[in-house]
């Protein structure tokens, strides 16, 4: 297969055995896979890392000789990457989130990047607007992605649509990016709080919505509060977190994070100290939450479910793209949420297998197809309303 790019990036159609251990191998196809890390970097990396606290001295270590050879693109991500498995909210995290911003802004500082502060309650939510590059614009594009995300992970996307005609706003909501780093925002599921602030601050109507990753559960939750919202693209659809597991592990999970609360939080507190996935797992809960205790940002993830999203409400055109072998969502959230969206104008729903390199999260391994599938997908919906 070849690469599918734009002038700017390209995205590779191929998805890398990279590292043993898919913990790993995810993250570095992640990078490679959305055009902002090179091959050999990604293969130095998977044969040098052997756990936690190693692939981050392997990721800053890979940044800095980027940083040193002026490869700000690559050594932005590469410090993002050596920043996402830090176990704790610390000054290390901290230093390295703005060693990133500052190797992005210094790659795409000749770019057309408009950054805003949209206000936000007493705070501020960060957002980034690239507009069209054709004098034939298609309409505008509102870009997410889910639990703790950076806005700037999306631009390759972001410059993608941008140069087919597409004005594009990408933002960062409760809990993600800046806004919890620097603002403090914690998260909050009832994303069509953010939804309002974005459209309100840029004067926005009859917008393409897209999320990505958590944001495929928290786009139609927009959505369904949300009429200025016309279109629907999730890439990615959690649709209850709650029911991920069989039903007879829904119900002992109930029971410990509702009655035995107390020792729910003992063990998660024992995970912790154990360190590892487990412990990052819940350390990044905590972090994104604002939460004291592990059993507080558990609490936060149980809201995550069908009754709260409201996909009843869903009045827009809704576009679902689905990786058939997605190791974070499982596979039965397709079809929960297709059939969930019953009042939806119309509803298109692709799923991705390995033939197509795109079987996983969020299509990485082939982000080119995807956006191929969006950008298809806009111009026969939109064609479709004129008619």
């Amino acid at each position: 297969m070849g690469n599918v790019g734009t002038s700017k990036f390209q995205f590779p159609a191929q998805y890398h055995k990279f590292h043993k251990d898919q913990v790993f191998n995810f993250q570095l196809n992640r990078w490679y896979s959305l055009g902002y890390a090179r091959l050999e970097d990604m293969q130095e990396a998977g044969h040098s890392v052997t756990s936690f606290d190693n692939w981050k001295t392997e990721l800053i270590r890979l940044g800095e000789k980027a940083v040193s050879e002026a490869r700000f693109v690559n050594a932005a991500f590469y410090f993002r990457a050596a920043e996402f498995y830090i176990l704790t909210d610390s000054a290390e995290k901290s230093a390295l989130y703005e060693k990133f911003r500052n190797c992005f802004n210094k790659a795409f500082e000749k770019d057309e990047i408009e950054r805003s502060d949209i206000p936000y309650g007493n705070s501020f939510l960060p957002a980034m607007r690239v507009a069209a590059k054709s004098q034939q614009k298609k309409g505008t594009i509102v870009f997410h992605g889910g639990f703790d995300s950076f806005i700037e992970e999306f631009y390759s996307m972001m410059a993608f649509f941008s140069e087919h005609g597409y004005d594009v706003v990408g933002f960062e909501g409760p809990g993600q990016g800046a806004a919890r780093r620097k603002y403090g925002i914690a998260f909050d599921y009832e994303w069509e709080k953010p939804a309002k602030a974005i459209l309100d601050y840029f004067n926005l109507d009859e917008v393409t919505w897209l999320g990505i990753s958590m944001g495929g559960y928290l786009c139609f939750r927009a959505a369904a509060f949300e009429p200025r919202i016309a279109r629907v693209i999730a890439s990615s659809v959690a649709f209850d977190y709650a029911k991920f597991h069989n039903i007879v592990a829904e119900k002992v999970g109930k029971l410990f994070f509702t009655r035995l609360r107390r020792i729910s939080n003992y063990k998660m507190k024992k995970m912790i100290e154990r360190g590892g996935m487990p412990a990052w797992m819940i350390g990044n809960l905590m972090y994104i939450a604002n939460a004291k205790e592990p059993i507080g940002a558990t609490d936060l993830m149980l809201k995550l479910n069908a009754t709260n999203l409201h996909s009843d409400l869903v009045k827009q055109d809704v576009l679902i793209l689905t990786g058939k072998d997605d190791h974070f969502v499982p596979f039965k959230m397709h079809d929960m949420q297709v059939h969930a969206l019953t009042n939806a104008r119309s509803v298109t729903a692709r799923v991705f297998t390995k033939e197509d390199q795109a079987q996983n999260h969020c299509q990485i391994g082939n982000i080119g197809l995807a956006l191929d599938v969006m950008l298809n997908w806009l111009d026969r919906v939109s064609c479709a309303k004129r008619n």
